[in-house]
């Protein structure tokens, strides 16, 4: 199992990271380093999205109103919270030349407004950029608006590292001092550059309790967003703060062990399942297989336009979720055991992770 240190430095290679300690009281006590039972024994923590069948956020559900299941077995969850908790979030920008024009002047505007709605003061953001390379823009901040003149002054070249960019930003975000931990992808092509592959991203995902929501611009496909019955409202967009001088960020690292041998070639591995003739269109199912698992979600938009509604969807999400926990039943075998999240009223759906990785 892991968990996290006061300073955020990551500890252990498991998704494990939110423990809960007892008071002498027995009233749970939340410090820095999450939650952990006086008697060593860990959670397992979940983020629930739960919606109506109208596609809105339902509020008010109790923990009675849950049950959930792991390897197809009731657990009993001990920790329940409905209320909006801060966020350890990351945001993951494709700077790629086919980004250039209409497409970044839209995704700094739909980052502003994104970071806007995200008001609590203990929320916390980093971003990376990808075009050939991953590079870090901005380190852990509560400024929102240093992360947005950091951005203000990146500019849209190159080929398109995506895989490898959101293998640098899920460990960074592990290590988060918050309970929630976030990414946010935005790109418009598929991965051209990485050394590693979708399914890389997928096991390091599996591996933390990181939310992975991805939003992909790809005029020629299916916009998901307003297939829904209601859709986030578009506000207009606020103006970027005039860039300051100098730049942002820091050191770029790879804390995890790489999973796979990637494709030292380029391309992510080869992995190009959802584009027509494997085209630099956006791969909408590598999307998913980094997404899917985590709780999180992949929305599509067909307008430069549209990332400001989606954006602002994951932003409302983030503050409405429901956090659950249960006893780690302790296998510590290294291997994935499933989860599954059900509601008493079948009206109402739920997502929320599908598992976690049993780290020895």
């Amino acid at each position: 199992m892991n968990a996290t240190t006061s300073t955020g430095k990551w500890i252990g290679a498991a998704g494990l990271a939110a423990i809960v300690a007892l008071a002498g009281d027995g009233r749970p006590v939340q410090g820095q380093e999450g939650f952990r039972f006086k008697t060593g024994v860990e959670l397992i923590n979940v983020t629930a999205t739960v919606t109506d069948r109208s596609g809105r956020f339902a509020s008010g559900l109790r923990k009675e109103d849950f049950v959930i299941y792991e390897d197809d077995k009731p657990v009993e969850i001990t920790h329940f919270n409905a209320e909006r908790t801060p966020v350890s979030l990351g945001i993951v920008v494709d700077t790629s030349g086919s980004m250039a024009g209409e497409k970044m002047e839209a995704a700094r505007a739909a980052i502003f407004n994104f970071l806007q709605a995200l008001p609590d003061p203990q929320d916390e953001f980093f971003m990376y950029r990808f075009s050939a390379d991953p590079e870090l823009v901005h380190d852990w901040t509560p400024n929102r608006e240093a992360l947005t003149r950091s951005f203000a002054r990146v500019r849209a070249a190159g080929g398109t590292a995506m895989y490898d960019a959101v293998a640098d930003a899920v460990p960074m975000a592990q290590g988060g001092q918050n309970r929630k931990k976030a990414i946010v992808i935005i790109s418009d092509g598929n991965d051209t550059n990485s050394r590693l592959s979708a399914r890389d991203v997928r096991q390091m995902v599996r591996e933390t309790e990181v939310l992975v929501y991805a939003i992909g611009i790809d005029g020629a496909g299916e916009s998901t967003i307003f297939n829904r019955p209601s859709p986030p409202v578009m506000r207009p967009p606020s103006p970027i703060p005039f860039p300051l001088p100098g730049r942002g960020g820091g050191p770029r690292g790879l804390p995890f062990p790489i999973p796979g041998q990637g494709n030292p070639r380029g391309g992510g591995g080869g992995i190009t399942r959802g584009n027509a003739g494997g085209d630099d269109r956006v791969n909408v199912m590598a999307l998913r297989e980094m997404t899917d698992d985590s709780g999180g979600r992949t929305e599509l938009v067909r307008d430069p336009r549209d990332l400001d509604p989606a954006t602002a969807g994951i932003a409302d999400e983030l503050s409405k979720q429901y956090y659950i926990g249960y006893p780690s039943p302790g296998h510590r075998d290294g291997r994935w055991h499933d989860i599954r999240v059900e509601l008493r009223d079948r009206s109402l759906k739920v997502r929320a992770r599908r598992g976690y990785v049993a780290t020895p």
